[in-house]
């Protein structure tokens, strides 16, 4: 992929390609998307080691898990045991304290883009989508970002009133992760069905819309140390950043409309950024980059 030399969008930029970027003296090097892949590889790598070699780095799924015998466990699933449970388990709470520090204070909602397994069928449906939409065989629809709230409360809710854990019924993050670890269950006719409606529906509803594992990352990771950070004076308002955005809401600042702002640099803000970097990989101006707030404090 060679963002200098063309505009790369969802739509036309090549699926191997963008694995590998172009810098401006024409070397070759891993883009930010591949080590996004790779991150994705390696912790599903290591659930299926544990589970066939019994290799006990990290045991279990995305949902909950221990690594070399310290408890993980998904915030939000937490939070629906409990209110199901009307009970405070001190392993799992252990465990969802210690990944949501992690991310509360450095990572904010990147969760979605380098660790959910589900991301990567996404993104291959997103650019068929972007695809169809391109050639006018469907429209692009696109929804008030405010209705994952209404999921969100729906499935505490649902929990404490049923005594069950109701999104796990539906969850297709973990669902792909037992796929990718034990193998095949009739669950994955649901994460198809999901696939099918984000690639002739509506592009990334599921984590745009309905996802409540990501909504409740983005509620507490506004103040995370790592952003993306924005260099007006480089920018030439092109708009491909948000073309290529999961939550193309978070980088309005980058608009024309925005230019005279006073300041030169600016920070994503927004909790909804997962980090995924893909605005930086396709900024021809490199007007976008990785800011890391906690060397300024060090």
């Amino acid at each position: 992929m060679n963002k200098y030399n063309e505009r790369q969008t969802v739509a036309n930029a090549g699926f191997f390609s963008t694995f590998i970027s172009t810098t401006k003296d024409g070397k070759k090097r891993p883009s930010i998307r591949f080590y996004r892949y790779l991150s994705m590889f390696l912790v599903h790598l290591f659930f299926v080691l544990s589970f066939v070699a019994d290799v006990q780095v990290l045991e279990g799924d995305i949902t909950g898990s221990r690594m070399i015998g310290f408890h993980l466990a998904d915030p939000f699933i937490t939070t629906e045991v409990i209110l199901s449970r009307n009970e405070f388990p001190i392993n799992l709470l252990i465990g969802a304290i210690t990944i949501l520090s992690f991310y509360v204070i450095f990572a904010g909602r990147a969760f979605c883009s380098w660790i959910c397994p589900y991301n990567f069928f996404a993104e291959i449906a997103e650019r068929l989508n972007a695809k169809l939409v391109k050639s006018k065989v469907i429209k692009q629809r696109e929804f008030d970002p405010k209705i994952r709230y209404v999921f969100l409360l729906a499935f505490w809710v649902l929990s404490f009133v049923s005594g069950y854990l109701i999104f796990e019924i539906f969850n297709i993050v973990g669902i792909v992760s037992r796929f990718i670890i034990y193998g095949y269950s009739a669950a994955i006719w649901w994460v198809i069905l999901i696939f099918l409606g984000e690639v002739f529906f509506s592009r990334r509803f599921w984590c745009r819309y309905v996802c409540p594992v990501g909504t409740f990352y983005s509620i507490l990771s506004k103040f995370r140390a790592i952003k993306i950070s924005w260099n007006k004076e480089k920018c030439d308002h092109c708009a491909v950043c948000m073309d290529v955005c999961i939550v193309p809401k978070v980088l309005e600042m980058t608009k024309a409309k925005n230019k005279d702002a006073n300041g030169t640099t600016f920070s994503v803000v927004s909790g909804d950024c997962t980090l995924c970097g893909r605005c930086i990989d396709v900024c021809h101006q490199d007007a976008l980059s990785y800011e890391n707030r906690l060397k300024k404090l060090l």
